[in-house]
């Protein structure tokens, strides 16, 4: 039950959005920088305040699966299955676009990508623009950059570039949500996000392949080599090299911040007892993979104000249930 004061920002935001305004929406994945689909020129807003590249695909966040057939001009079997089991939630479909719907949204793409999202503020905000009103909405941050999963974090990265925040709290997920490919009678996931493979497989009764975006023929958001990067430099390795990396780069009079998850000192060097750590700040990182993901990018949020010189988090386990996790550590760090 919403509160009359968040409910009448609500309406206030629909006001907004109905004007061709942009408002940033909290879901249970991240905050989304809103527009109302059906306004174009108010989608074009998104592309600037980002600085996103206009063949970089919008996600629409819809109300109902009731309204899928309003952008998609097919819903195979599978995608109705994932629907009904998964939404509201993190899962986003791709499916064939309805000829209606623009090329600003899809990037010019013949695809179009689908979510019911699973906040109550966000869903409220959808009603609120009525029967088959939808939010074309991306992360609420600079292109490429961390994603915001307070209402602070949008406020300090985009600042008065959004005409209103709706605050719904920290989000539950803390990452984008799961991207899957209903084409062709094939069912493949683009990225990896709140909804485990294994969670899809059981519900399609089928194994499910993971395509690595930046390989896959359909450009789908979060998909660019970089993507959900801090500003400090950050490096992934494995538990064997982690902390001889970080003591070589104290070493080299650098001040670095860790992100470790397994047992406080199972990965420490024996020839490190001696060591002085004043250089290295360390973080113990949940060694669930969901509680990781709920925390990730508000700590590396944290740490770049902090301003390390680097950044190095321990690689998570090579198991299905880190592949999110994993995806945006390796975009996060990936250099150029």
């Amino acid at each position: 039950m919403l509160s009359p004061e968040l409910q009448t920002q609500i309406e206030t935001a629909a006001a907004i959005l109905r004007k061709g305004g942009v408002v940033a929406v909290p879901t249970e994945t991240v905050y989304g920088l809103a527009a109302d689909a059906s306004n174009l020129e108010a989608v074009k807003k998104i592309f600037s305040i980002k600085g996103r590249p206009a063949d970089h695909p919008l996600i629409v966040h819809i109300a109902d699966e009731a309204h899928l057939s309003h952008w998609a001009r097919e819903v195979p079997k599978a995608a109705k299955l994932l629907a009904r089991q998964f939404w509201p939630g993190p899962l986003t479909l791709i499916l064939p676009r309805n000829p209606q719907v623009s090329n600003v949204i899809t990037g010019g793409q013949d695809t179009v990508g689908l979510r019911v999202p699973d906040h109550p503020v966000a869903l409220a905000l959808l009603r609120a623009l009525g029967p088959v009103g939808a939010l074309a909405a991306p992360s609420a941050n600079r292109y490429g950059r961390i994603s915001p999963t307070t209402a602070g974090h949008v406020r300090e990265e985009l600042g008065d570039s959004v005409e209103m925040i709706l605050d719904g709290g920290s989000c539950q997920v803390g990452l984008e949500s799961t991207i899957v490919s209903c084409l062709a009678g094939k069912v493949t996931v683009l990225r990896p996000g709140g909804i485990p493979l294994t969670a899809l497989e059981d519900v399609l009764q089928q194994k499910i392949a993971v395509m690595d975006g930046t390989d896959a023929k359909i450009r789908v958001s979060g998909s660019m080599l970089s993507h959900y990067a801090p500003l400090t430099p950050l490096e992934v390795l494995p538990r064997d090299d982690f902390w001889q990396r970080a003591c070589d780069l104290q070493a080299q009079g650098l001040r670095v911040a860790t992100l470790e998850w397994s047992a406080p000192d199972a990965n420490l060097p024996q020839n490190t007892v001696n060591l002085t750590l004043a250089r290295i700040v360390r973080t113990t990182m949940p060694a669930n993979p969901v509680a990781y993901g709920q925390l990730l990018y508000a700590t590396l949020r944290q740490l770049d104000h902090a301003q390390f010189d680097r950044m190095i988090a321990e690689a998570p386990p090579h198991t299905v249930e880190w592949l999110a996790v994993t995806d945006r550590l390796r975009r996060a760090s990936y250099q150029t």
